[in-house]
């Protein structure tokens, strides 16, 4: 495992490639659907995001003697934010950006003009991921957004998360995806051939 402690330099971050298994230690921020909206509507967020990440994740949380409790923290699909995320990436200095399912062609080379990664997070393990996050040490725009949608400030131990796109222009997601259409291809040929 690679350790990665924010904020992060451009240079540790194009030292990543695609494949390396990384655990996250320090300050990570959420950001769903209406967050990357209004960001990318130029609003400014309340905090710096310069060098720093964005996690797609709709954290459950409650207050236990006055405190927020993560619950669950699992990642949300990533691909929604496609049309704002390279945008933001440049506008906010972004260095990693946490999700599932990868992301498309815009933020693939906003990662490698920029010195950005995307990191898969695993999908299914909300209750083991939140784990690694050891304190809410805030929360923003919550009466603008609502719960899942507010920028939550974690402070986080061993996250685990797996490079799948890398600041070089490597993408697992798009290999996975050409790997896919030739073994289809291959399938559709094979049944066609079957029934001549």
């Amino acid at each position: 495992m690679i350790r990665l402690d924010v904020p992060f330099t451009e240079e540790k971050i194009r030292s990543l490639k695609v494949g390396d298994m990384v655990e996250i230690h320090g300050t990570i921020f959420t950001g769903r659907d209406s967050v990357h909206k209004w960001l990318y509507e130029g609003n400014q967020p309340p905090v710096s995001l310069k060098d720093g990440m964005i996690y797609h994740c709709g954290p459950v949380l409650i207050k236990e003697k006055g405190k927020w409790v993560v619950k669950a923290a699992g990642p949300t699909t990533s691909i929604r934010e496609e049309p704002y995320q390279a945008t933001i990436i440049e506008q906010h200095q972004l260095r990693a950006v946490i999700g599932k399912g990868g992301m498309g062609e815009k933020t693939r080379q906003a990662c490698q003009k920029h010195g950005c990664v995307y990191l898969h997070a695993i999908g299914g393990a909300a209750q083991v991921l939140a784990e690694s996050i050891k304190e809410v040490e805030n929360v923003y725009e919550y009466d603008r957004f609502g719960s899942p949608e507010a920028i939550w400030q974690f402070r986080v131990e061993g996250f685990p998360v797996v490079v799948t796109m890398d600041a070089h222009g490597n993408s697992l997601h798009k290999e996975v995806e050409a790997a896919s259409a030739v073994k289809v291809k291959e399938l559709f040929e094979q049944i066609t051939a079957a029934k001549q």
